[in-house]
């Protein structure tokens, strides 16, 4: 069978492992100060509670980005602590996760960074931005570690790049090694087919929040859900990704999937790409886990299949 990723509608039961997500652009928001930029950011947000968030990405350095005022890189990360506030309460009385970036100061050192608010509206961390361009490092910023955290949400693993970071592969092969299962982009720019093809590459979700077009995309590389400029709401995405699939060989699966069909019918979609020779396996049951089909049927997914043929050539090599 061939196909399409779907967005899960809300009307339907909500699977196990469903995520609502929530992701903005900052096209044409303006403003004098950073004050004026949150709130025109929690005027948005508004219109996405009815979709009971998960979890809200916002852009790079959002608080400070397109403003009249003039900050320096210490007042910016001064001022974001108090400003921050404001998303913590909409984390808070929503119920939902949110990726804040911003500028943040540490032991006499400036990052760009995004701090991550959990449904509670605590700070759990911070990604601070590995590779950053020549004209951030000539003002001041520091790069963070070249070993990007990730984050334990109740629905599942996430990570975070930043903007610049996309040029490497490093931080996105780090975080999938990791178990990241979505990762999170907060950019000046949109990025895009290489944003498509971090999410192909890795087989993780990748939800961008940028300047410009932001989109969500399945960890086929497929995009789900994207902003359009000529939209009434152009700067916000409200989409649901189902993380209860996995990407595995076709072959030499295909007799498994054949059975997986025909025994569980809609319970599960079997979306197949000839050319590339993968399929991915998801649920659309709450009673059926990815996980028990692989262990019935004996498969390994494609990330485990590349680990253990990674493993296995190496001692051969020595």
């Amino acid at each position: 069978m061939f196909g399409k990723p779907s967005v899960l509608n809300r009307s339907q039961e909500k699977l196990p492992r469903e995520v609502s997500i929530v992701t903005v652009s900052q096209d044409g928001l303006n403003a004098e100060s950073p004050e004026q930029v949150v709130q025109k950011f929690l005027t948005i947000l508004e219109k996405s509670i009815i979709h009971r968030p998960d979890i809200v990405c916002l852009p790079e350095v959002v608080m400070f980005t397109w403003i009249s005022q003039r900050l320096s890189l210490k007042e910016k990360a001064d001022k974001s602590v108090e400003l921050m506030k404001e998303f913590m309460k909409f984390a808070l009385t929503n119920n939902c996760y949110i990726i804040c970036p911003t500028v943040t100061f540490e032991n006499g050192k400036l990052y760009n960074a995004a701090v991550v608010i959990d449904r509670k509206g605590n700070r759990m961390g911070e990604y601070r931005k590995m590779h950053l361009p020549l004209d951030e490092l000539n003002s001041g910023y520091t790069p963070g570690p070249l070993l990007p955290p990730v984050f334990m949400t109740d629905f599942g693993t996430i990570g975070i790049q930043i903007c610049y970071d996309c040029n490497w592969h490093d931080g996105w092969q780090s975080l999938r090694q990791q178990g990241a299962e979505i990762v999170f982009w907060p950019s000046a720019y949109p990025g895009g087919r290489v944003i498509n093809a971090r999410a192909f590459d890795n087989k993780y979700v990748v939800v961008t929040s940028t300047r410009g077009r932001s989109k969500i995309c399945d960890i086929s590389g497929d995009e789900i859900a994207q902003t359009h400029t000529a939209d009434e709401n152009r700067n916000l995405i409200c989409a649901t990704v189902n993380l209860e699939k996995v990407i595995v060989n076709s072959w030499p699966n295909a007799k498994n999937l054949k059975e997986i069909k025909d025994k569980y019918g809609e319970k599960v979609k079997i979306t197949s790409y000839e050319e590339e020779g993968w399929t991915i396996i998801e649920s659309l049951a709450p009673d059926v886990r990815v996980n028990d089909l692989m262990k019935a049927y004996k498969m390994m997914s494609f990330k485990e299949l590349s680990h253990e043929t990674d493993v296995i050539s190496e001692k051969r090599r020595i």
